[in-house]
């Protein structure tokens, strides 16, 4: 129980310690064009975040629309 609750705080203190990718490593694991991606922020489907015209992406949410798109 200990364990968990360190691990919980020490997340929460360091939330970079997730994956973030570029518009260009987010289109190369989807294997999709960086057009396709943009369609993607335009509508919703993958959220990002930005910093002045660099955008990223968590791997999380990646992850979380393959998962949800899974057949």
């Amino acid at each position: 129980m200990l364990g968990l609750l360190t691990e919980t705080i020490k997340k929460s203190r360091n939330p970079l310690e997730e994956s973030w990718l570029d518009t260009f490593e987010a289109a190369r694991v989807l294997k999709v064009s960086t057009r396709t991606l943009q369609n993607y922020r335009d509508y919703g489907t993958l959220p990002f975040s930005k910093i002045g015209s660099k955008i990223y992406f968590k791997a999380s949410d990646i992850e979380l629309l393959l998962t949800n798109h899974y057949c």
